[in-house]
């Protein structure tokens, strides 16, 4: 049986992170609030085009890990091996087992911030290549010294380049480079062994953001930049659709019974739409279809908490975290109040901030107008978005 053509991620979390100090292994180790580790979930899991997840932890890390993403869905946690090689091929065999993925992206928990552009570009690059990773060209002088104390040759950094991760395969590919690989050496990373197995890698552009976390001194790093300015970016969303009958009615990502529902490509929640654009026009970064078109098939029927989990990874990636939403929904019916409390807790857990930075309300247009009349449900949304700046701006 070959594979569907699903896309799924693993991430490489078993180290002891010793060179980090502070006896917590660094993948568990707070950055920017939250653990390391969940940093890469949080963008993966939301990314639109990954339908799985795969941690890799050593043994007896899985309570830790398992508390880190308990909320969320189509994740597995598998025990990793000695090495690093061995964890990843732990993680290859189970997705082979399921037989359902075409493509894997393998990643390092310690490079946290991952940008949701390298993601992209690393899955269209699969389409005309059989791995991808993403690279940065090498900018510094280069010299080798023969004692640690001065230089004794200088060298070339023409053609040299620093490779990051996530690093996407197809998935027979890279399972048969592991396979043939020679387990008394040890690879530096996977687009080694692909190329050892006779796959060309292509080079797609890489991002500063995603530094890789090793030794104490990079924690540190990033704590004094915790003396900062915040600046603050506001974006405004608004949607409407038509009542049908014979539709489902959902909005804020809950499901209301109700004679008529919301007429559209996707789950038609006007509310979630809104909040999408809203989000999406706080970073300048288009909107709602500009990234899911209604022309593409694959949202069709889509659960718009989808939309919603996307647009917050992306924002994230340019570094913004979301401060408060202000959602109101305009119909004569139904009555949105005795769902209101399942609906701020719906969107709380979808952008991941407190209950009490989601508002939700209602209003009714008088009878005047399509909304008055009956005929459809409009939404309007208003965001905030955060980013910490240090003062070089």
């Amino acid at each position: 049986m070959t594979s569907m053509g699903k896309i799924a991620a693993i991430i490489v979390a078993a180290g002891s992170g010793s060179r980090a100090g502070d006896g917590l292994p660094k993948q568990f180790r707070p950055v920017s609030g939250k653990p390391m580790l969940r940093h890469s979930v949080d963008v993966l899991s939301a990314h639109p085009l990954i339908d799985a997840l795969v941690i890799v932890v050593g043994d007896g890390q899985e309570d830790q890990a398992s508390q880190i993403v308990a909320d969320i869905p189509n994740v597995t946690i598998i025990i990793g091996g000695e090495t690093r090689r061995e964890s990843v091929h732990n993680g290859l065999q189970h997705l082979q087992m399921s037989r359902e993925f075409k493509d894997v992206l393998i990643h390092d928990a310690a490079r946290p911030f991952l940008p949701v552009k390298v993601i992209d570009d690393l899955i269209a690059a699969l389409k005309a290549n059989t791995a991808a990773v993403p690279a940065l060209p090498v900018i510094d002088s280069l010299a080798r010294s023969h004692n640690g104390k001065t230089l004794s040759a200088s060298e070339s950094r023409n053609g040299l380049w620093r490779i990051q991760t996530p690093q996407a395969f197809h998935l027979n590919a890279i399972c048969a480079a592991h396979d043939q690989w020679d387990v008394s050496k040890e690879a530096t990373d996977d687009a080694r062994m692909a190329m050892a197995a006779g796959f060309e890698v292509a080079l797609i552009p890489g991002d500063e953001h995603l530094a890789k976390y090793t030794f104490a001194s990079d924690f540190t790093a990033h704590a004094k930049q915790s003396d900062v300015m915040h600046i603050f970016r506001t974006g405004t969303g608004y949607d409407v659709h038509r009542l049908v009958e014979n539709e489902e009615l959902w909005l804020c990502g809950i499901r209301i019974e109700h004679d008529k529902g919301l007429s559209g490509h996707s789950d038609a929640d006007v509310a979630l739409h809104a909040l999408t654009d809203a989000i999406l026009g706080a970073a300048a970064m288009g909107d709602i279809g500009d990234h899911f078109p209604p022309s593409d098939p694959q949202w069709r029927g889509a659960s718009s908490d989808r939309f919603l989990a996307y647009a917050v990874s992306l924002v994230a990636a340019k570094g913004y975290a979301i401060s408060n939403v202000d959602v109101t929904i305009i119909c004569e019916a139904p009555k949105i109040g005795p769902h209101r409390a399942s609906m701020q807790q719906r969107v709380s857990d979808i952008l991941q901030i407190p209950i009490d930075s989601v508002s939700i309300k209602a209003t009714t247009t008088e009878r005047l107008g399509y909304t008055g009349r009956g005929e459809g449900i409009a939404a309007q949304a208003v965001a905030t978005l955060m980013r910490e700046q240090n003062d070089a701006g």
